[in-house]
């Protein structure tokens, strides 16, 4: 008799509350018989979603070539495997480093998006990051310090010499210097925002300046789990240069004019 296989499933978990997964995330929880969890990045209460039965592996003292063996093993044995995902699997997940081990066994599997820590930090402080006229770009990027090397062209000076938003994984350790390289293009004054743990019951947001972030993320002694946003579209209160998107313009068809500030409105 021929074991049943099921693909493997990498489940974004989003950023971490229960309620911000997915229908289809959920389900698959509730159908496996083996989740491998990211508990370094994620509370335990996503884990309701999960079947009585299921067995949990708590992955963060396993190295990858551990992880990837147990679910290799699951899978052969014809269990339902889900990787959770902290946020979302498009980004700084190593999903691409599992899954390419996965294909060199043959074995198949499948990726469901969520909610990244990014949209959740956005959500939290009631902030669009792409407003008309500051800021149309989202630049995600992360930092060097025990971790790969940044290809050279993708330097945070030059990112942030485009103006966009800027959103930094994976940094909050490196927090005073980054804001030093920010500074020259985005300014002192610039808004900064910081989340920890968003959505999670130890969720703590700091709000500053590139001047003043570094002190106020020490103060609090955060060392991980952090998402970093840099832009004036994170500033509090309108932005007088700020416009208003042609979608929702009634002028949007006369096509001479430009976008209307904020400012012209008041």
């Amino acid at each position: 008799m021929t074991t049943r296989r099921y693909p493997v499933e990498f489940v974004g978990a989003g950023p971490g509350a229960e309620d911000l997964l997915t229908v289809r995330a959920a389900r698959l929880l509730g159908q496996a018989d083996v989740i491998f969890f990211p508990g370094t990045y994620l509370d335990r209460c996503v884990l309701e979603h999960c079947s009585l039965t299921a067995i949990i592996v708590d992955t963060q003292t396993l190295n990858l070539d551990a992880i990837v063996a147990r679910i290799i093993e699951s899978y052969r044995a014809g269990l339902r495997v889900v990787r959770l995902v902290s946020g979302d699997p498009s980004i700084y997940s190593a999903v691409s480093e599992q899954t390419r081990r996965l294909d060199v066994a043959g074995i198949t599997w499948s990726i469901t998006p969520g909610v990244s820590a990014y949209a959740a930090a956005a959500a939290r402080v009631g902030k669009e990051l792409t407003v008309p006229l500051l800021a149309q770009s989202v630049v995600l990027t992360r930092t060097q310090q025990w971790s790969t090397e940044m290809p050279e062209p993708e330097s945070l000076a030059a990112f942030a010499a485009t103006g966009a938003t800027l959103v930094l994984h994976l940094a909050i350790t490196r927090i005073r210097g980054l804001m030093g390289e920010i500074e020259p293009a985005h300014g002192a004054h610039c808004p900064v925002v910081v989340v920890y743990r968003a959505s999670q019951p130890e969720e703590l947001v700091l709000r500053g300046t590139v001047a003043d972030i570094a002190d106020k993320v020490e103060a609090a002694g955060l060392r991980q789990a952090a998402v970093i946003l840099v832009g004036r579209a994170l500033g509090d209160g309108p932005d007088p240069c700020a416009g208003e998107s042609y979608l929702y313009d009634v002028l949007r068809d006369r096509s001479h004019l430009r976008p209307r500030r904020i400012g012209d409105l008041c």
